[in-house]
């Protein structure tokens, strides 16, 4: 029932595109006189809040491996992460369409599972085991603004001030909620953190500039899949064989590999795909005001008044994210809508 459900929301990404897509388009132009412009606006409103949940599963990843995981082995909790939620992915993809990649799609694939999880998982898995929840994830917070940079050195795409502002701005936001004071330091850790950041950070353009899969439930699959083939092998050389696991470890690891990995990325890169590039940095700070309001519910940490105030903050910046998407879509869908 699961797998039926989730392909089911994939529907559009199939070897079908092209005919879904021009449904999509009819459907617009069939509403339109009955709701005007909110037409153009509720696909991406949608697009919006399904790609919104992507950062708030990643929320939770601190307290799960925190309190539900091996300690110490970043490597192996990336490899765990990745392999079964690709596997599930390509099989719930081949039901879906059997589509496989082919010619350079294979290399598209395999520098965005690059980018996406070799580098980014160990990394990022690593600063969360040296620093504290909040520091690793206010360092997430500069995210808007690499995704800019990158963005202009890779694409030559210049993003408005006001956009650099709202990426500052949240930045600091994020830092107000997650930082607490005298919260302690690890060098190396601050930089796996910023490495990790960078690097999804260039997964997150590459993923916009590289032409789009046929099935993008199959192609998030193939992704993981392929960055197992470099995190497995580094995770026995670096960490050794794995750890025993308990019946909690597995369910930790069941969760964080199929929840807050599989289905996650999977709304995650349709959500890239199509929204502007600037908008899903923005709603990814999701992430660290979950990780904050569960270190509040579950681990009993309190939440001072300037807490609330980067909560206001955070959570304003990811509304202009949402705003700035339903803009970019709206003028964009207007010529399918007329060539139909």
């Amino acid at each position: 029932m699961f797998g039926e459900v989730f392909c089911q929301s994939f529907v559009d990404d199939s070897g079908q595109s092209g005919n879904a897509s021009d449904d999509l388009d009819r459907r617009d132009v069939e509403i339109r006189p009955d709701l005007g412009p909110l037409a153009n606006d509720s696909p991406t409103i949608r697009t919006a809040v399904a790609t919104l949940i992507a950062p708030i599963l990643w929320g939770t990843t601190y307290v799960t491996v925190t309190e539900l995981l091996p300690p110490d082995r970043p490597v192996f909790l990336a490899a765990i992460r990745v392999l079964p939620a690709g596997l599930v992915l390509i099989v719930l993809g081949y039901l879906q369409s059997r589509w496989l990649p082919r010619g350079r799609q294979w290399r598209d694939l395999i520098v965005l599972a690059t980018f996406n999880f070799a580098v980014f998982f160990p990394l990022l898995i690593g600063a969360i085991y040296r620093l504290p929840g909040g520091v690793a994830a206010s360092i997430g917070g500069v995210q808007p603004l690499l995704v800019a940079l990158i963005s202009w050195k890779l694409r030559g795409s210049r993003s408005r001030r006001i956009d650099l502002a709202i990426g500052l701005v949240a930045a600091i936001g994020v830092g107000l909620v997650v930082v607490r004071p005298g919260a302690s330091i690890d060098p190396l850790g601050v930089m796996l953190a910023l490495g990790a950041n960078v690097s999804f950070s260039i997964g997150v353009v590459l993923t916009k500039s590289l032409p789009t899969p046929e099935n993008r439930l199959a192609a998030t699959g193939w992704q993981l899949t392929l960055s197992s083939v470099i995190i497995v092998p580094l995770a026995f050389v670096l960490e050794g064989p794995p750890p025993s696991l308990s019946g909690t470890h597995v369910a930790g690891f069941a969760y964080l590999s199929l929840v807050a990995t599989g289905l996650a990325f999977a709304l995650w890169f349709r959500g890239v795909q199509r929204l502007s590039v600037q908008a899903p940095p923005l709603l990814g700070l999701a992430a660290p005001l979950t990780g904050a309001t569960l270190g509040w519910l579950v681990l009993g940490e309190d939440l001072s008044p300037m807490q609330l105030l980067g909560f206001a903050i955070t959570i304003a910046a990811i509304i202009y994210g949402a705003t700035l998407t339903r803009q970019v879509v709206s003028k964009s869908s207007t010529p399918s809508s007329q060539r139909n």
